[in-house]
């Protein structure tokens, strides 16, 4: 698909998104009614608030308490307060700006490789919600040191601080990137009307599979390896920092590691395996998208491997999460708001092991490939290699698994000057011969 078709929901998606979130943002305020605790109740509206609160350019209670007590400075001279307010504002205006600055450009990508059309509306849509989620994260971990600064901290445990303002809002923000979703792939699905043929490709299976297998492996060091309790506690005191910086350890398990898992040391054998069954549903989920990745996308590149690879690592953690909540002991007894509170954690790690992984399978998948077409025989299109879409009317699938305009003859095309029968060898005769 051409540029000009997949920016049109690129940036109807991003600014859908925004709105959204801001829209989300403003309704705090109506959570903080007399009437709202009767109807939610007490703690169902306090977490919706906190959820929320990352989106609301409404001061949290500390930025204003903060402006009152920082009103003087050492040597007694007034201080203005509502700096730390205009403060807080920038910030917000920061992360605003950013989450269409992020979408844009990985929505761009996946709707130009990924077009919803010929089945693959469904890739697409997991695909653009996954990188929604990702966009917004990555605008709150941006706009991060100006909301710190406006508490009036900043230079205390800023990298603790950072670690936990980044994991804010995360929840609303998976709901809402849904909706984006939906929206910019009905717009894709309109603008790709008219943009030709975009069948799927021609991939050996050994190849595709193989390829898979070592995304996942780059998947599985932050799931199975960095994870473990113990592996993980190392890695949170190993770097202990100074000054500005000290204190890193928070920061690098946000980034680092997908899950938390440890043996079964005081609980049932039955429901520590069950847990980790939801473990391993993140790996299923990346070598399912891996596997299939290279056969759906219009061109196999690189940067769409790397986002195609971080997308499928979201999609698989949310898959865990909601495993998780329908595993957990204390089931709708606790309520739907307080189950739901571990839902979109693990992005930032999923970014920086999903860019690894998509890269190392490209890269797989290239060599794989070249070996595969090596040692193939003259027909590639056997078992052994997983094949294009059916032809596109008035066009013919070639081996390679692009369509071939009208009147391109191929390999299992009839000759239309040849009658009917089984197609004999030639031999030269004797007035060929002479």
């Amino acid at each position: 698909m051409e540029y000009r078709r997949a920016a049109i929901p690129a940036l109807v998606g991003g600014l859908l998104l925004t709105a959204l979130l801001w829209w989300a943002g403003a309704s705090t305020q109506a959570l903080q009614l007399p009437g709202t605790v009767d109807v939610l109740g007490g703690l169902p509206a306090a977490q919706l608030e906190h959820w929320l609160t990352p989106w609301s350019y409404d001061p949290p209670p500390s930025v204003r308490i903060g402006a009152e007590t920082f009103g003087v400075g050492e040597d007694g001279a007034a201080i203005d307060n509502s700096r730390y307010l205009s403060l807080y504002a920038t910030g917000m205006q920061i992360r605003f700006v950013a989450v269409p600055l992020f979408f844009v450009p990985g929505a761009l990508l996946l709707v130009r490789r990924l077009p919803p059309v010929n089945g693959r509306v469904p890739a697409t849509l997991l695909a653009v919600w996954a990188w929604g989620v990702v966009a917004g994260t990555l605008a709150v971990a941006v706009s991060a040191p100006w909301l710190i600064a406006a508490n009036g901290r900043g230079s205390y445990r800023f990298l603790p601080q950072l670690a936990g303002m980044a994991s804010g809002g995360r929840q609303i923000l998976v709901l809402t990137a849904l909706v984006a979703a939906v929206v910019a792939v009905l717009a894709a699905r309109v603008t790709a009307k008219g943009a030709g043929p975009l069948p799927r490709a021609a991939v050996p299976v050994a190849a595709a599979r193989l390829a898979a297998t070592a995304g996942t492996a780059v998947i599985a060091v932050s799931l199975v390896v960095l994870s473990y309790q113990p592996v993980a506690a190392t890695l949170q005191t190993a770097f202990p920092g100074s000054g500005l910086f000290a204190e890193p350890g928070d920061l690098l398990r946000q980034w680092l590691l997908l899950g938390s898992w440890a043996g079964p040391a005081g609980t049932p054998v039955g429901d520590w395996f069950l847990y980790r069954v939801a473990d391993a549903l993140v790996l299923a989920a990346v070598w399912w998208a891996l596997r299939w990745l290279p056969v759906l996308l219009s061109r196999t590149t690189v940067p769409a491997m790397a986002a195609g690879a971080v997308c499928a690592t979201v999609i698989g953690l949310l898959v865990s999460q909601l495993t998780q909540m329908a595993l957990s002991d204390g089931g709708m007894r606790w309520g739907l708001v307080q189950l739901s509170a571990g839902i979109g954690g693990g992005v930032p790690a999923a970014l920086t092991f999903g860019l690894v992984a998509g890269a190392a399978a490209a890269v797989t998948l290239r060599m794989a490939g070249s070996r595969f077409r090596a040692g193939a025989s003259p027909d590639p299109r056997g078992s052994d290699v997983t094949g294009p879409d059916p032809a596109v009317p008035g066009t013919t699938a070639t081996a390679s698994g692009a369509a071939a305009p009208p009147g391109t003859a191929t390999s299992d095309a009839p000759d239309p000057h040849r009658g009917p029968g089984p197609s004999l060898p030639w031999h030269p005769g004797a007035q060929d011969q002479a």
